[in-house]
Protein backbone atom coordinates (compact mmCIF):
# COMPACT_ATOMS: atom_id res chain seq x y z
CA UNK A 1 0.00 0.00 0.00
CA UNK A 2 1.19 3.19 -0.75
CA UNK A 3 2.19 5.89 1.87
CA UNK A 4 -0.62 8.77 1.85
CA UNK A 5 1.76 11.44 2.05
CA UNK A 6 4.16 10.27 -0.45
CA UNK A 7 2.12 8.10 -3.12
CA UNK A 8 4.57 5.53 -2.82
CA UNK A 9 6.12 2.54 -0.49
CA UNK A 10 9.15 2.02 -2.84
CA UNK A 11 12.60 3.29 -1.59
CA UNK A 12 14.64 3.07 -4.65
CA UNK A 13 18.19 4.69 -3.67
CA UNK A 14 20.25 5.21 -0.62
CA UNK A 15 22.90 8.18 -0.58
CA UNK A 16 26.18 8.05 0.89
CA UNK A 17 28.51 11.21 1.56
CA UNK A 18 32.22 10.39 1.06
CA UNK A 19 35.70 12.61 1.16
CA UNK A 20 36.84 11.06 -1.67
CA UNK A 21 34.80 9.63 -4.51
CA UNK A 22 37.56 7.80 -6.37
CA UNK A 23 38.73 6.10 -3.45
CA UNK A 24 34.86 4.81 -2.22
CA UNK A 25 33.69 4.27 -5.76
CA UNK A 26 36.77 1.72 -6.29
CA UNK A 27 36.41 0.20 -2.77
CA UNK A 28 32.78 -0.14 -2.76
CA UNK A 29 32.83 -1.75 -6.92
CA UNK A 30 35.90 -4.44 -5.42
CA UNK A 31 33.73 -5.19 -2.27
CA UNK A 32 30.51 -5.71 -4.25
CA UNK A 33 32.46 -7.22 -7.47
CA UNK A 34 31.01 -4.87 -9.55
CA UNK A 35 32.62 -2.27 -11.98
CA UNK A 36 33.30 1.44 -11.40
CA UNK A 37 30.51 3.79 -12.11
CA UNK A 38 31.57 6.84 -14.32
CA UNK A 39 32.19 9.63 -11.90
CA UNK A 40 30.15 12.50 -12.53
CA UNK A 41 29.07 16.30 -11.49
CA UNK A 42 25.88 18.06 -10.21
CA UNK A 43 25.68 20.93 -12.89
CA UNK A 44 26.00 24.57 -12.52
CA UNK A 45 23.72 26.60 -10.88
CA UNK A 46 22.42 28.22 -13.78
CA UNK A 47 20.86 24.87 -14.67
CA UNK A 48 20.77 23.39 -11.35
CA UNK A 49 18.84 26.57 -9.76
CA UNK A 50 20.03 25.05 -5.77
CA UNK A 51 18.99 26.27 -2.90
CA UNK A 52 20.07 25.49 0.35
CA UNK A 53 17.89 26.33 3.32
CA UNK A 54 15.81 28.26 1.50
CA UNK A 55 19.29 30.65 -0.16
CA UNK A 56 20.71 29.58 -3.37
CA UNK A 57 24.33 27.96 -3.34
CA UNK A 58 26.43 27.39 -5.68
CA UNK A 59 26.68 23.86 -3.73
CA UNK A 60 28.07 20.96 -6.53
CA UNK A 61 28.69 17.63 -5.63
CA UNK A 62 30.60 14.36 -7.49
CA UNK A 63 28.46 11.79 -7.77
CA UNK A 64 28.66 8.14 -8.31
CA UNK A 65 25.22 5.42 -9.41
CA UNK A 66 25.89 2.42 -8.78
CA UNK A 67 22.70 0.71 -10.02
CA UNK A 68 23.80 -3.08 -10.08
CA UNK A 69 21.40 -4.19 -7.70
CA UNK A 70 18.03 -5.57 -8.46
CA UNK A 71 15.75 -3.45 -5.72
CA UNK A 72 17.76 -0.32 -5.26
CA UNK A 73 20.94 2.30 -6.35
CA UNK A 74 23.49 3.65 -4.29
CA UNK A 75 24.51 7.08 -5.03
CA UNK A 76 28.03 8.21 -3.87
CA UNK A 77 28.20 11.92 -3.02
CA UNK A 78 31.58 13.62 -2.63
CA UNK A 79 30.53 17.22 -2.02
CA UNK A 80 32.71 20.80 -2.28
CA UNK A 81 33.25 23.02 0.33
CA UNK A 82 29.90 25.43 -0.60
CA UNK A 83 27.02 25.28 1.63
CA UNK A 84 24.79 22.72 1.00
CA UNK A 85 23.06 19.83 3.20
CA UNK A 86 25.79 17.41 1.47
CA UNK A 87 28.76 19.56 3.49
CA UNK A 88 26.99 20.10 6.25
CA UNK A 89 26.63 16.46 6.89
CA UNK A 90 30.12 15.74 6.33
CA UNK A 91 31.03 18.49 8.46
CA UNK A 92 28.78 16.90 11.54
CA UNK A 93 29.02 13.56 11.08
CA UNK A 94 31.86 12.58 8.78
CA UNK A 95 31.28 9.70 5.97
CA UNK A 96 27.98 7.95 6.03
CA UNK A 97 24.51 7.54 5.17
CA UNK A 98 23.16 10.62 4.60
CA UNK A 99 19.41 10.04 2.56
CA UNK A 100 16.53 7.74 1.71
CA UNK A 101 15.77 8.45 -1.81
CA UNK A 102 11.85 8.05 -3.31
CA UNK A 103 10.55 8.84 -6.54
CA UNK A 104 6.89 10.96 -6.54
CA UNK A 105 4.83 12.47 -8.69
CA UNK A 106 3.55 15.59 -8.08
CA UNK A 107 6.13 16.64 -6.15
CA UNK A 108 4.93 20.17 -4.88
CA UNK A 109 1.63 18.58 -3.52
CA UNK A 110 4.18 16.22 -1.55
CA UNK A 111 6.34 18.49 0.13
CA UNK A 112 2.97 20.68 1.13
CA UNK A 113 1.65 16.98 2.60
CA UNK A 114 5.35 16.61 4.12
CA UNK A 115 5.06 20.29 5.50
CA UNK A 116 1.63 19.02 7.41
CA UNK A 117 3.76 17.18 9.25
CA UNK A 118 6.20 19.19 10.12
CA UNK A 119 8.71 18.43 7.77
CA UNK A 120 9.88 20.83 5.74
CA UNK A 121 12.39 21.46 2.30
CA UNK A 122 16.03 21.95 3.20
CA UNK A 123 17.49 21.40 -0.31
CA UNK A 124 16.07 21.79 -3.82
CA UNK A 125 17.40 21.88 -7.25
CA UNK A 126 17.01 20.62 -10.70
CA UNK A 127 19.05 18.26 -12.51
CA UNK A 128 18.66 17.06 -16.42
CA UNK A 129 15.34 15.27 -16.67
CA UNK A 130 14.14 15.97 -13.27
CA UNK A 131 14.44 17.65 -9.64
CA UNK A 132 15.39 16.94 -6.35
CA UNK A 133 13.70 17.86 -2.80
CA UNK A 134 15.46 16.99 0.68
CA UNK A 135 13.36 16.93 3.51
CA UNK A 136 14.21 17.95 7.03
CA UNK A 137 13.15 14.49 8.15
CA UNK A 138 15.93 13.65 10.66
CA UNK A 139 14.41 14.36 14.20
CA UNK A 140 10.99 12.63 12.76
CA UNK A 141 12.32 9.82 11.15
CA UNK A 142 16.36 9.01 11.71
CA UNK A 143 16.82 9.94 8.05
CA UNK A 144 17.09 12.48 5.29
CA UNK A 145 14.11 11.50 2.53
CA UNK A 146 14.90 13.03 -0.59
CA UNK A 147 12.33 13.01 -2.96
CA UNK A 148 13.31 12.64 -6.96
CA UNK A 149 10.80 13.57 -9.54
CA UNK A 150 11.28 13.03 -13.24
CA UNK A 151 9.89 14.71 -15.87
Amino acid sequence: MANEILGTDVVVQIGIIVNNIEKAAKEFAEFFAVDVPEIIETEEFEKSHTEYKGEPTRARAKLAFFRNFKNIEIELIEPDSNPSTWREFLDKHGEGIHHIGVFVKNMDQKIENLKKVGIDVVQRGDYTGGRYAYMDSVEKLKFILELLENY
